[in-house]
C-alpha cells in the first residue's frame, strides 16, 4: 500500500526509531514530538505497518477521531471504540479507542495485541489501578510480549517528574533511585526549537505587556501544586478591575489578530472575562458545556465566524485551529505540561500568520524550550550547573550555585545520570541486560551494615536489603539522653599536631567538639578517606588523602556534616555519628527558624 503522505524526515526518524526498538526489547517506550508535529502520522505508519492486532489508546473522542482518520487516509480500514463517537468496534487488525471506554469494557478486550500506542502518554500515571494500567496488564494476560509505545509533547507529569527512566542520548532522568516510572525508555525526541527553527511551527512572541497580573501566591497548593477553585474564585472576585483592565488590553491587542484563546481560572472567572468581550465575537467552553453546543461553539469559532474563545481546563489536547495566534493565559499552573499544551494551541501553521502571541497574565514562568522538570528549585540563586561524573565522565546537570568566575561552588546532585554502555547482546542482536545507570553517588547514605552507599532517601539498603537508621530517629533519640550533646554544625576547621590531624565542629551557637584521625595509622586514615574524603568537594572530586598536610592544602572544600552527635566520656565529648546531607524536618545551621 503506497502511503498517501510523505513523512517529514523527524517522523520517519520517529518510526525507524520505534521500529528498532522494539526489534530489541519488550520494555515499554516514549516518543516526545512538539504539539504540530504530526504525531497522528507517526501512529498511522506505525499501524500500517504492524501485522498483527494493536490498539491506539487517548483520553478525548477528538483525538480517537483525528488518528482513525489519518489511518484511513492511507486506504486501509480501522475500528473505532469510543462511546463518545457512539461506535463500538473491536474486531478490526487497528482499533482507535478511548481509554474510558475500553476501560469499561475490558471483557471485549481479550483477544491477543501485540502493540498498543497511547497518544497523549503524558496522562498516564504511576497507579497500578489507572485505567491505562488496568488494559495493559489484561493484554498482557494474553501476550506477555505485549509493546507499550507512548507519545507525547511533553513527557512529565506533577509531583512525578518525567516519565520515563532513560532516555536514548545516554542518561537517566529523575533524582535518587527511583523506579516508578510509566514508561522505561523515551527512545526519539525533538525539541520545540528545532520545529520553529525550521519552519514546521510558528514562532512564539511572548509578550511581557501585561497592564495588570495575578498574584496568586499568597494561595496554598494542594499535593499536586494546583490551588483550590474556591480559594481562585475569592481571590479573582476581589479584583475584578485587574480582570477588566487585562480583557482591555486582550482586546486592543486582538485587534489585527485572526483568532484569540483565553485560558481562564474558574468557571466563574471565565464568566466574568466573557462579560467583558464583544457578545457577537466570543463563546464561553467549560466543563460543564453541553457536547452538541460545545461542537457548534468550537466550529464556529474554526469557521472564524467567532474571534474569542473563553475555555477553562478543556481545549488543552486534541483541539486544532490553526488560525489562533494570540493566547491568554489567565490562570495558574504548576504543571509545565499543562502550560505548554495550553501555547501549543497557537504555534500550528496557517496562511498569512507570521506568529502567536502569548501573554501570561497569572506569573507561570514556564520556559518553553527548557522547562524546568523534576527536582524543584532548592532556593532562589540556584542556576543549572555541569557537573562532571567521577566515576563514568558523564557530563551531569543538577541545580547549584556558581562563583563569580563560573566555577561550580555547590550543586544539589545525588547520583550520576548516565546510563553505561555497552549493553550486550546476544547473537540475534537482542538485548540480553538492562540499561545500568552509572552507581556513582556524590551524595550517599552509608548502610552500618554492609557498608554500601545509599541514596540519602534510602529506608533500606539497595546491597543488604537491612533497615539504615533513619537521621531523624537518630538525633531525636540523641537530643533526649543527658549524656549526649548535637550540634548544628556550621563549619569545620583542621590543626596538625604531628601525623595526626584534628578536626573540630563549630555549631551555629558557638558549640565545639573535636576528635582527631592518626594518619600514621592506616585504620584510622580510612576512616577518615571513607568519611570525608569521599564526599570532598560535593562529590565532584573524591581524594584518598595519605598525609595530612594534603588535607590542610585543601581545607577550603572539606566537607562539613550538617549535625554532629557526641556522647560525654570521663571529661571529655566524644564523637559518635556525624549526618551528612541531612533532609528531614529538623532546621539545619544557618537556615531561617
Amino acid at each position: 500500500m503506497t502511503a498517501p503522505f510523505t513523512l517529514r524526515p523527524y517522523q520517519q526518524e520517529a518510526v525507524d526509531a520505534t521500529l528498532r526498538h522494539f526489534r530489541q526489547s519488550d520494555a515499554s517506550a516514549v516518543i516526545v514530538l512538539p504539539t504540530g508535529a504530526g504525531k497522528s502520522l507517526v501512529i498511522a505508519e506505525l499501524a500500517r505497518l504492524a501485522r498483527r492486532k494493536i490498539l491506539v489508546l487517548t483520553h478525548v473522542k477528538e483525538l480517537v477521531e483525528q488518528n482513525h482518520a489519518k489511518y484511513e487516509s492511507y486506504g486501509l480500514e480501522g475500528g473505532v471504540f469510543s462511546a463518545g463517537l457512539k461506535r463500538k468496534e473491536n474486531h478490526h487488525q487497528v482499533t482507535f479507542a478511548s481509554v474510558q471506554s475500553v476501560s469499561a469494557n475490558l471483557d471485549q478486550f481479550r483477544d491477543e495485541y501485540s502493540l498498543v500506542i497511547i497518544d497523549e502518554c503524558h496522562r498516564v500515571s504511576g497507579d497500578e489501578s489507572s485505567q491505562y494500567q488496568r488494559i495493559i496488564d489484561l493484554l498482557r494476560q494474553q501476550n506477555d510480549s505485549l509493546k507499550v509505545l507512548g507519545l507525547t509533547a511533553t513527557p512529565y507529569r506533577l509531583a512525578m517528574g518525567w516519565i520515563y527512566r532513560y532516555h536514548y542520548r545516554g542518561f537517566v532522568r529523575g533524582a535518587g533511585d527511583e523506579q516508578d516510572k510509566p514508561f522505561a525508555h523515551c527512545i526519539y525526541e525533538l525539541p520545540l526549537s528545532y520545529m520553529i527553527n525550521r519552519g514546521y511551527l510558528t514562532r512564539p512572541e511572548l509578550v511581557n505587556a501585561a497592564v495588570a497580573q495575578y498574584d496568586f501566591s499568597a494561595l496554598t497548593r494542594d499535593r499536586f501544586g494546583e490551588y483550590a477553585e474556591k480559594d481562585v474564585n475569592e481571590l479573582l472576585g476581589k479584583h475584578q478591575r485587574v480582570t477588566r483592565a487585562i480583557i482591555e488590553q486582550v482586546t486592543e491587542l486582538a485587534a489585527d489578530r485572526k483568532g484569540v484563546m483565553i485560558f481562564a481560572a474558574t468557571v466563574d472567572h471565565a464568566r466574568e472575562i466573557t462579560g467583558y468581550l464583544p457578545q457577537q465575537q466570543t463563546a464561553l467552553v467549560t466543563g460543564m458545556t453541553e457536547l452538541q453546543n460545545r461542537d457548534l461553539l468550537i466550529q464556529r469559532f474554526k469557521q472564524r465566524q467567532l474571534k474569542f474563545l473563553v475555555n477553562v481546563s478543556v481545549l488543552t489536547t486534541g483541539f486544532d485551529a490553526p488560525h489562533v495566534d494570540l493566547i491568554a493565559i489567565l490562570r495558574p499552573t504548576q504543571s509545565v505540561s499543562l502550560y505548554q499544551q495550553i501555547v501549543g494551541r497557537g504555534l500550528r501553521l496557517d496562511d498569512g500568520k507570521q506568529d502567536c502571541l502569548v501573554i501570561d497574565y497569572a506569573g507561570n514562568h514556564v520556559n518553553l524550550h527548557h522547562p524546568e522538570v523534576g527536582e524543584p528549585k532548592p532556593d532562589p540563586d540556584s542556576e543549572p550547573v555541569q557537573v562532571f561524573c567521577p566515576g563514568c565522565g558523564f557530563a551531569n546537570i543538577f541545580w547549584g550555585k556558581t562563583d563569580g568566575d563560573g566555577h561550580v561552588v555547590e550543586h544539589y546532585g545525588r547520583r550520576c545520570q548516565g546510563l553505561l554502555e555497552p549493553v550486550e547482546e546476544d547473537k540475534t542482536g537482542v538485548q540480553t541486560e538492562r540499561p545500568q545507570q552509572c552507581d556513582y553517588r556524590f551524595r550517599f547514605k552509608e548502610c552500618p551494615h554492609c557498608g554500601a552507599e545509599n541514596d540519602i532517601a534510602a529506608r533500606n539498603c539497595h546491597q543488604c536489603h537491612k533497615a539504615i537508621i533513619d537521621p531523624d530517629d537518630q538525633l531525636r533519640d540523641a537530643l533526649k539522653l543527658k549524656d549526649a550533646m548535637v550540634i548544628r554544625c556550621a563549619g569545620v576547621t583542621v590543626s596538625v599536631a604531628g601525623s595526626r590531624l584534628k578536626l573540630t565542629y563549630h555549631g551555629e551557637d558557638g558549640e565545639e567538639l573535636g576528635e582527631s584521625f592518626d594518619f600514621g595509622k592506616p585504620a584510622q586514615r580510612a576512616v577518615f578517606n571513607r568519611l570525608f574524603g569521599r564526599r570532598f568537594a560535593n562529590g565532584q572530586a573524591p581524594k584518598t588523602f595519605t598525609r595530612v598536610d594534603e588535607v590542610v592544602e585543601r581545607q577550603t572544600v572539606l566537607p562539613a556534616p550538617d549535625f554532629v552527635i557526641a556522647r560525654r566520656h570521663k571529661h571529655y565529648w566524644q564523637v559518635q555519628e556525624r549526618i551528612f546531607d541531612y533532609q528531614g524536618r529538623y532546621r539545619k545551621a544557618n537556615e531561617a527558624p
